[in-house]
This record gives structure tokens, sequence and C-alpha cells, in this order.
């Protein structure tokens, strides 16, 4: 095998062989403690730009099947494994860890010790890093630029509305990049979803007419979005409104809050939230490198909803007057646990009393 190497921008190295297409990239290094789900993390839009580790010490032992991906194509920009099993054991899969990177043309490395790695992150914090063939200069004189995340974006939304369904309750989703899984929630409770860019603004959403909007997660920075604050306020003046992941921090700062960068994220499938209002704790997937600063959210517009266990940050909120919430975790899991799935009901509802109420009067932000 061709050995390949990941520089950090903090001037760590890593040795690995190589995976997939051997293409030097680079992005943003984070890992993901998830046990399963590699080809639903693969697959999700909010790790486009990201150079992914996976904590799992052996990866692609089920191999990749049709029915798991969360988009159409793999959004990583390249992935760093430990062990990679290339004769996968699983009556649904039909290509290997490594094939389905070969046909993507998307580079990795394998055998890297990713324990180590992992402890680097957690150390410096989320840092950048590249994927090179051969070890011509080091960190320091190399070419560190801040990503695009409003191109990002841009790349993994939809670029037209598409609909799906015919269910009763008709609901527009905004694309940052959403998950094939919010999709699947949305129809399976009957709805009828037309899916947007994430671009639409407000005057459009309204042409649909829809009985409610959902902020769809997505990849990077949400200021990069600040542009699209005022049409955000408007949709939830005017229509019930679910946010999830990046839409979280969207209606958060679209109402004045502020957003500011982890230390190194939430990535996996077992972190614990309190509900606020009863005390009951779920178990949540969550994949984010953003929050929300829970002081900067004025009290009398919101309630916390959500709060983390584990480091006590901003979960969820719950506006006071208006049927608007968002969580910052993943409601519809895959992967992970479904704990918290009843929060895609309790949205149907208000969109179904919304649709009760007949005519609409449209409110200013």
């Amino acid at each position: 095998m061709t050995k390949g190497y990941l520089i950090l921008e903090t001037g760590e190295e890593f040795v690995g062989d190589w995976i997939g297409n051997e293409q030097e990239v680079s992005g943003e290094v984070v890992f993901n403690t998830s046990m399963t789900g590699y080809q639903e993390m693969m697959t999700d839009p909010s790790y486009a730009g990201q150079l992914l580790t996976f904590c799992y010490p052996m990866i692609g032992n089920y191999g990749m099947n049709a029915y798991d991906d969360e988009s159409q194509g793999l959004a990583i920009s390249a992935v760093i494994v430990s062990d990679m099993c290339e004769e996968p054991s699983h009556y649904q899969a039909m290509t290997s860890f490594s094939e389905r990177l070969k046909a993507a043309s998307i580079p990795g490395l394998m055998n890297v010790d990713t324990r180590a790695l992992v402890g680097v992150i957690r150390k410096n914090k989320t840092v950048n890093g590249k994927i090179i063939s051969e070890k011509q200069k080091n960190a320091h004189e190399m070419n560190w630029e801040a990503p695009d995340w409003l191109a990002v974006i841009e790349q993994v939304s939809v670029k037209k509305p598409i609909s799906y369904g015919s269910g009763q309750h008709h609901i527009v989703l905004v694309d940052y990049g959403y998950k094939k899984s919010i999709l699947d929630q949305l129809l399976a409770l009957g709805c009828k979803v037309t899916i947007v860019p994430f671009d639409t603004p407000f005057e459009k959403i309204k042409e649909f007419e829809p009985d409610g909007v959902l902020l769809s997660n997505g990849p990077g920075d949400p200021l990069a979005l600040a542009r699209y604050f005022p049409d955000i306020k408007r949709i939830t003046k005017n229509f019930p409104t679910l946010g999830i992941c990046l839409g979280h921090q969207l209606l958060a700062l679209a109402y004045g809050g502020k957003t500011k960068k982890m230390q190194y994220g939430h990535r996996g499938g077992n972190h614990p939230v309190k509900d606020m209002q009863t005390g009951k704790v779920w178990m949540t997937s969550q994949n984010h490198g953003y929050v929300v600063e829970k002081d900067s959210l004025s009290k009398q517009n919101f309630d916390i909803w959500f709060q983390n266990v584990n480091d006590h940050s901003l979960e969820g909120i719950k506006h006071r007057q208006l049927p608007v919430q968002s969580v910052q975790f993943h409601p519809e899991a895959h992967p992970g646990p479904s704990d918290t799935a009843y929060i895609f009901l309790e949205f149907i509802q208000q969109a179904a009393a919304n649709r009760q109420k007949g005519a609409i009067i449209y409110a200013e932000a």
C-alpha cells in the first residue's frame, strides 16, 4: 500500500496507508465516537468539508448497503480509520468500505493511530489538516485557508424545490444539508414535504402555503448565513417552526443570540440531554462544532428546553409565545438512539393546529 500522511496545522504528523482515491485533500479534522453508523456519517451533508476520524477501531465490517445513505453521495472530504475490514459480513452489504470510497473518488487513510489523533484534537481543539502523499514541508510552511462555509452549504443544498409524499400536513424543509432520515420521519407522520434551497426567501416559502417549516441540519459556521437571518425570523413569526442542529443555531441567531466554536464538538450517538421542563434525560445523536451561547438569548422570548448533561451546553429552546422550537441534537438519529423522535410528532401537531386556523395573517419580523 502507498503511504500517506496527515499533517495538522498544529504541527503533528500521522502516517497511514492510502485508501479510496489517492488525492491530496485538506479540511477540518473531526472525530465521531459512535460504534456503528459509518455509512450514515459518511453520507451526512453536515460533514461536508471535513476529514472524519472514526474512533471505533474497526470500520467496514458490515459493508455498505443500499438503504442507509443520508444523501445521494458521500459528503465527507476524507476519512481516517484505524483498522479497515475488506471482507464485510452482512446480508445487505452491496460493496465494501474501500470500494465505496473509490467509486466516489474520496480519499482516506487507514492504519492510523486514531486514538493518538483524537487525543491531539482534544488537546488543541478542532484543527485543520491535510492528507498528502509526500512530506515535502512542515505544517508551519503550509497555507491554511479558512473554509468558505457558505459555498459548502450551497454545494450540499438542493438547487430547486422538490416535493415528496401526499400527506395532509404540508411541511417546507429549508435545506442547509438535510439528512434523508429527517424527510423519512416527516413522511412517516403523514406529511407532504417540499424541500427548498437554503436561500429561499420568505415570500417564496409563503407561496407554498405550508403548515409548518423545518430548518435543517448542515455544515459549518452558522454566521456564514447571516444575510438570511431576517427571512428566518419572518418564517418563525408566521409558521410553526422546528430547527435541527444548524437550524437550531440559525433560529437563535435570528433572534439576536450568539454562537461560538466548541473545543472539539459533539459527534457521537450517546450524548445525554436533560429536558429542563420535565427533568427527564434522553440519549441523543449529535454532530456539531458550534453551539448557541446559553445566556445570549432573551428570556422574554425563549425558555431553555434541553441542556447537555455532560458540559451543560444549550441543546434546545422553545419560544414562549409562538409555536417555535429547536434542538441541537438529531431527534431522527441514524446513527444513534431515537429516544427523542417524539419531537417530530409535537411539531406536526403544531402544524395541524396551524392548518385548522385557516387563513394566515402574515407578520413582519
